[in-house]
């Protein structure tokens, strides 16, 4: 059953949708929630009472969704990620409620520009680009399918950095994305789960003559769940997204406090809670090199042992965990996942190798998204000998498993079984990530037709030919909720009158404008509509640079991280190009083109 069918036939919500129930809620949550009047609220503490109004009608589909789903105990994807760009949210959500209209009507009632307000939300940048992108579009996809998902990641205290250019080049500024609190997000420390590093691996024999393996004296750090309400389009459901917020185990030496080193009373409180501090710490050091490690177990630890509370809910054993059960790695930061999984059935359920090894795979999935070997994550196993022993000897046993399997299938193949290995040998042993993750996982996809083709006919090839049907490819997309609908409204009106509506939900159906190219009055209506935006962003850049752009000229844009793979350098030597081409040339016939480039270089660059 989906979620609209239960909705029609159990849900009943409380919180008016229309103009007069939103100015309601809206002047409630001003006096009652920030205590505030029209006197001496801010436009922030507009923004907040609004965006509480929201968040209410949500909350409602939201514990009516989680129900439905535990009624029907239905199949659940657990999307792991350690990266969510989910930008502002609130005309997104206004959207995909329906409330849109009804609200804009209500504000301007207030005499205030929705618009306006939506600006005034902090961007959740808790990603870099692209990989980040995805994860938010597919949870906003998967909401709108009725698909029953749970996202998983970090609720990085400072997302990506603020950019300012100084002197020619980039100075980062903390982006403190939550200095104001996050009115969408729900704290939930009833689900708090303890997460260990470093001590050493205790084995020991049962009477039984089974082994009994425990990794003691651990240093602990506790993971607490905030919850954020994912919206679908046209529908009722709210699917989840779970973020992971490190506290300390202990809060304070007492021993430390009664002797007035206040300092060193609270430094294991202070060590343990930069783990969600920041995105992504520089990992050109040793020191960042090892905080990023402990992120990405830190997440993965947390939402296995979540996942695994939540099944137990509603069932007694693991017999149907990979029936209930899709654990799916977004590129190779969670790929500890596999390890993790293996560790809790092995050490704390009590199961045997093989049956553990049979729920794992069956349950996790691996999406690679780069051929680059720079991106293709190899950890030190120095690095985990000290700070996850206990994963490391799983680790090793799970390939020393698989080359038993690789040996079997090609006999004497010393160079493929180095090369599929997933410890590199040389100078300094290395765990191969990605590797882990294929070997762990029932289904292994790329982002691209071509991505995948080069996966298996180039870089993962022998993968390929000893798991046959394993690659796959899902082409990487964005939702037209965001990207169209709430980015391009005139554009998007424009579409919906002359093909309607159904493509904000099945975007497949843009290409039905391909029979308008020849319709000179939607031609004209979509140049105007185009138009129309360029001068709003020539006024943007006005207003932000001091630089005047010319409308009337195309404008060629590159808006990626600055990287050399992205090729920037490139697109500039190109512009270089033009202009000694017309400095040279005066009869050079070129249309006016303005030339923008956007985009973040790594802080270590």
């Amino acid at each position: 059953m989906k979620s609209s069918e239960y909705f029609i036939k159990w849900g009943t919500f409380h919180k008016g949708m229309d103009m007069e129930g939103i100015k309601t809620s809206f002047a409630n949550h001003l006096e009652y929630s920030l205590s505030k009047d029209q006197y001496t609220a801010t436009f922030r503490d507009l923004y907040l009472a609004l965006a509480l109004t929201v968040r209410d009608r949500m909350i409602e589909r939201w514990i009516q969704t989680q129900q439905m789903y535990h009624d029907h105990d239905v199949k659940r994807v657990y999307y792991l990620s350690a990266e969510y760009l989910m930008g502002r949210v609130l005309i997104n959500n206004l959207i995909n409620l329906g409330m849109y209209p009804e609200t804009k009507k209500a504000m301007s009632e207030f005499h205030i520009d929705l618009e306006r307000l939506g600006m005034m939300e902090p961007d959740m940048g808790l990603g870099n680009g692209g990989l980040g992108r995805l994860a938010a579009c597919f949870l906003d996809s998967m909401a709108t399918m009725e698909i029953p998902c749970h996202g998983y990641g970090i609720r990085y205290e400072f997302g990506i950095f603020d950019q300012a250019i100084r002197n020619l080049g980039q100075v980062e500024q903390p982006e403190n994305w939550l200095k104001y609190g996050n009115p969408w997000e729900i704290a939930r420390p009833e689900y708090s789960f303890p997460v260990k590093y470093y001590g050493w691996v205790e084995q020991t024999h049962l009477p039984d003559g089974k082994l009994k393996t425990k990794w003691v004296d651990t240093s602990d750090v506790i993971g607490v769940a905030y919850d954020i309400p994912i919206a679908g389009y046209d529908n009722y459901t709210m699917n989840t997204l779970r973020l992971w917020s490190a506290r300390a185990s202990n809060e304070f030496e007492l021993k430390y406090f009664q002797h007035g080193d206040y300092l060193r009373a609270v430094e294991e409180k202070n060590i343990s809670e930069n783990i969600s501090k920041v995105l992504y710490p520089n990992d050109q050091i040793s020191e960042g090199r090892e905080l990023r490690l402990k992120q990405q177990y830190f997440f993965v630890s947390c939402s296995i042992q979540d996942i695994i509370r939540r099944y137990f809910a509603e069932h007694k054993d693991f017999d149907q965990f990979p029936e209930k059960v899709a654990i799916q790695m977004n590129d190779t930061h969670p790929s500890l996942a596999v390890a993790e999984l293996m560790r809790i059935l092995l050490d704390v359920h009590d199961f045997q190798w093989e049956k553990a090894w049979s729920v794992t795979t069956r349950c996790c999935a691996y999406t690679n998204h780069t051929l680059l070997s720079e991106a293709l994550e190899k950890w030190p196993v120095s690095l985990f000998e000290r700070l996850l022993p206990r994963h490391l000897q799983i680790i090793y046993e799970i390939n020393r498993r698989f080359l038993r399997d690789v040996a079997t299938l090609y006999i004497n193949d010393a160079q493929r079984m180095n090369k599929m290995s997933i410890i590199e040998e040389g100078e300094e042993k290395k765990i191969r990530m990605a590797h882990l993750a294929i070997v762990g996982s029932h289904s292994v996809n790329g982002v691209a037709e071509l991505h995948t083709r080069l996966l298996r006919q180039r870089d993962l090839r022998l993968f390929d030919e000893m798991y046959p049907g394993k690659f796959n490819n899902k082409t990487n997309g964005i939702t037209p909720r965001r990207w169209l609908l709430a980015a391009n409204p005139e554009l998007a009106a424009l579409l919906t009158r002359h093909i309607g509506p159904d493509w904000v939900k099945h975007n497949h159906q843009l290409k039905n404008i391909a029979a308008l190219a020849e319709d000179d009055q939607f031609l004209a209506d979509f140049r105007a509509v185009k138009q129309k935006n360029k001068f709003r962003l020539a006024g943007m850049a006005m207003e932000l640079t001091g630089i005047a752009v010319d409308p009337d000229t195309i404008f060629d844009f590159q808006v990626k991280r600055i990287h050399e793979y992205k090729r920037q350098l490139l697109n500039i030597l190109h512009v270089v190009y033009c202009w000694l081409k017309l400095k040279k040339d005066p009869h050079f016939d070129m249309t006016p083109r303005t030339f923008m480039f956007g985009g973040k270089a790594a802080p270590a660059i």
